[in-house]
């Protein structure tokens, strides 16, 4: 037993040899204090002890921005309750005189950019974001890029809708004056996605991305209050409910197109970095469309209604929530045949399809 009891004391006076040249190097530059050099050292490890606070605070935050979802719920536009309406957007209230209905899309477009820049930090133009993994940039990587690649799905669709309201459906068959509200909205909604405080190209401070979509929201919600007192138009007609479907089943064909190359030739399953942001684009647009398509419906009753559009219009909107179902916690690049490694880019791209499908046989059928 003798052994034993030497083995603890040495372990005994190893440990309290350990702890005082712990307390030496935390205490030496208070004992130092008093010396120049002393207070050079102290000066010197205060510094790098804030450094070291500061990156780890701002990871910190970085963390906190990427991975906290505020907000998302696919379904959440079911809350308005635009299936109950019964008056088309733009058309007077017959139980509230002198007062029309807003535009169902107009709301859920404010509401969609509110979720990515006030519920949500902007991800894409913060600050170590844009500096990346060590110089790499994050969506090269499988780490920290999966919510800015939704919210980017998600402004895609904002940008197409706001085209459209600007063009066609906040005019009379697009020959009166452009509505200042949806003009000011759309300049503001396609500005570019990455700019922080300050930028080198051109070199200087800036308006950071958000901002600018703060302002396109404020803009969509003065167009639905003068809407709301008939003091605005929204043209709810066939043709421009053509454009609307035509349009987003176009951008969902460039979307299909992305996830079939990236799958075809980068097929390496859970080591393909880029295959996430892929999928979360796809999903964010996904997303922005369900809640969009389920508002047109409420602006456009009266057209769905003459049209018999309702069928086809469940089943589209009915594919996109089965396409929103699909979250996996890992995305993987791999065989279309795999289990262990399956292919979750093949997976919504046959979604998508499937709605733009959908689509299509919409636009056939109001083409008539």
């Amino acid at each position: 037993m003798s052994w034993l009891t030497g083995f603890f004391r040495r372990l005994w006076a190893a440990l309290r040899r350990m702890a005082e040249l712990a307390y030496t190097a935390v205490a030496w530059p208070f004992r130092a204090r008093h010396s120049e050099a002393g207070r050079r050292g102290l000066i010197l490890r205060l510094g790098v002890a804030l450094a070291v606070l500061l990156v780890f605070a701002g990871y910190g935050q970085f963390l906190w921005r990427t991975q906290a979802w505020n907000g998302f719920d696919p379904d959440f536009a079911k809350a308005y309750g635009f299936g109950e309406r019964k008056v088309a957007a733009g058309q007077p209230l017959p139980d509230k005189p002198g007062s029309c209905q807003n535009s169902a899309i107009v709301t859920t477009v404010a509401d969609l950019t509110d979720m990515n820049v006030n519920r949500n930090d902007w991800v894409s133009s913060t600050l170590l974001y844009k500096l990346g993994f060590f110089g790499l940039d994050w969506d090269h990587t499988p780490f920290f890029d999966n919510k800015a690649s939704f919210q980017r799905g998600v402004n895609q669709v904002a940008r197409r809708v706001a085209i459209e309201l600007a063009d066609n459906l906040g005019r009379v068959r697009g020959t009166s004056g452009i509505n200042s509200d949806l003009q000011d909205a759309r300049g503001n909604i396609q500005f570019d996605e990455f700019t922080w405080y300050f930028g080198s190209n051109p070199f200087g401070f800036k308006t950071p991305t958000p901002s600018y979509y703060r302002a396109a929201i404020r803009s969509w919600r003065n167009f639905n209050s003068a809407l709301e007192g008939c003091n605005a138009i929204f043209d709810a007609r066939a043709d421009n409910l053509v454009q609307l479907v035509d349009r987003a089943a176009n951008d969902l064909g460039a979307t299909s197109e992305i996830l079939r190359r990236r799958s075809e030739d980068h097929n390496s399953g859970w080591f393909d970095t880029r295959a996430d942001d892929r999928f979360w684009f796809a999903y964010g647009q996904l997303y922005a469309q369900y809640a969009v398509f389920q508002a047109a419906r409420a602006d456009f009753g009266d057209v769905i209604r003459e049209r018999n559009l309702t069928a086809i219009w469940t089943e589209m909107e009915r594919q996109m929530a089965s396409a929103l179902r699909i979250q996996p916690a890992i995305i993987s690049n791999g065989s279309e045949d795999g289990i262990i490694m399956p292919n979750h880019l093949s997976t919504m791209g046959f979604y998508i399809l499937r709605v733009r499908s959908n689509m299509v046989e919409l636009r056939a059928v109001l083409d008539r």
